[in-house]
């Protein structure tokens, strides 16, 4: 194991339409996408397609949604270790005029403990918030081996707090800043508090604001994607989150605003397609992006 992803399995169901039926109405879509989805699980796959193929500590259930996700995991060798839930989780995307509107169904009832893996080996670890007790867990683990941890700030969460004593790299999401009642300096400044080595929010079309090891703040303009070739947004974080830990696998001597410049590339890709899967870029995806937008990445 070089490095793990812990978080929550989704299948996602993502479509497009022009508008929502209400009451008694039919309404068909004009495109639809079924893939995986979850923060940690996405950024997962993202990481295996570029080159590193991690293992996966997540929610699985015994039932179709659950095999089908093992079939998806399996095409692209993640390991999965597996957390039983009862039913799988589901997310209904619909995208428009660059936003995302989002319902979801999701079982959180673990039905047994978190399995104990061996982490010989392992030189990152990526989480979400989800499956606390194993994310706090891990997180100590990894920071007393010198292991990197990332965390991926979606949302608030019952251990965001606690958890970030152990996260060397947090990048969250503008939502989190809303939850707690911050603007991204003051975000900036409580991840400096709580010990992170590298922060971040991510500000969607204004990019990111983010701090260095130094404490210095920095900012990364966001790729100027047209308007009419951003079809879906949903995902984005997840892919950058994915690419800027295999960039670090692959390249631990870049900086780290190397690395988010990769990362940034790769979002960029991601909202150009339609669901998690179709979005997950290669190394020339990436490369053409940047090249396309005037904005070199370093190789990896």
């Amino acid at each position: 194991m070089q490095v793990l992803f812990i978080g929550q399995t989704y299948i996602d169901v993502t479509f497009l339409t022009d508008r929502m039926p209400t009451g008694d109405e039919k309404h068909v879509a004009s495109a639809y996408a079924v893939s995986f989805g979850g923060n940690a699980v996405t950024a997962a796959f993202c990481c295996a397609k570029l080159g590193v193929v991690p293992d996966v500590l997540t929610t699985v259930a015994d039932d179709w949604l659950g095999r089908m996700f093992l079939d998806m995991a399996a095409k692209y060798g993640l390991s999965i270790h597996a957390r039983k839930v009862g039913t799988s989780s589901l997310s209904f995307i619909m995208p428009k005029d660059g936003k995302r509107a989002i319902v979801r169904c999701r079982d959180a009832d673990y039905l047994h403990p978190f399995p104990i893996l061996n982490l010989s080996g392992c030189r990152a670890l990526h989480l979400d918030g989800h499956q606390p007790d194993a994310a706090v867990h891990y997180a100590k683990l990894c920071r007393d081996a010198g292991v990197l941890t990332s965390l991926d700030g979606g949302g608030l969460r019952s251990n965001t707090h606690d958890l970030l004593r152990y996260v060397d790299v947090a990048v969250v999401a503008e939502r989190l800043c809303q939850q707690m009642g911050h603007d991204p300096a003051t975000m900036l400044d409580y991840l400096k508090s709580r010990g992170c080595r590298i922060g971040g929010v991510t500000l969607g079309e204004r990019g990111l604001v983010w701090y260095d090891a130094t404490g210095a703040v920095r900012t990364l303009p966001a790729l100027a994607v047209p308007s009419d070739k951003v079809l879906d947004t949903s995902g984005a974080g997840d892919i950058f989150h994915g690419a800027y830990i295999c960039s670090y696998l692959t390249n631990p001597a870049m900086t780290w605003e190397e690395h988010f410049r990769f990362a940034r590339a790769a979002s960029a890709y991601k909202i150009q397609h339609l669901g998690n899967e179709a979005g997950l870029p290669t190394l020339a995806d990436i490369a053409s992006v940047a090249s396309a937008f005037e904005a070199p990445v370093p190789p990896i």
